[in-house]
């Protein structure tokens, strides 16, 4: 079990699956829905998401067609993100989580539009754009897109 929890401790939820496609987005929108750099995520099936105090403190934000992020309304944390295409698997911040969710980032996404105030210094590929046919909680095929340095 993972557990996480927001910034002011009013949202708590677990994960009882595995998290899996974890990677660094650093899309415009990620950046500025998390106040950094990038944004650290993972996928889950929503059937491994549970809440356990909250819910009803996370407001959800449309941010580009069918692109839901949830964030607590109290404290503005970044909690998960569902998908209408895709309604049986939710994106995590890592950030979110209180435990080592037991995976780590394997690429960086949409380098093509990262802030230009950041050098990624780590040896992961990097995608100009975001994983060819990527559909949240598939198999990895996530490193099929040209990397670029």
């Amino acid at each position: 079990m993972i557990r996480g929890s927001c910034l002011c401790g009013g949202v708590k939820f677990r994960i009882t699956g595995s998290l899996t496609q974890a990677l660094n987005c650093h899309c415009s929108m990620c950046r500025k829905a998390q106040g950094s750099a990038f944004r650290s995520r993972a996928s889950l099936k929503a059937a491994d998401f549970e809440w356990v105090q909250g819910e009803s403190l996370v407001t959800f934000y449309e941010s580009s067609r069918g692109n839901h992020r949830g964030f607590c309304r109290v404290c503005g944390s970044p909690i998960l993100s569902k998908f209408d295409a895709h309604p049986s698997y939710y994106g995590l911040p890592l950030g979110a989580l209180d435990d080592d969710p037991g995976i780590r980032p394997a690429l960086h996404v949409h380098v093509s539009s990262k802030a230009p105030w950041f050098t990624i210094t780590d040896d992961l590929p990097q995608l100009p754009d975001g994983p060819t046919g990527w559909i949240p909680g598939a198999s990895s095929s996530m490193t099929k897109s040209t990397t670029t340095r």
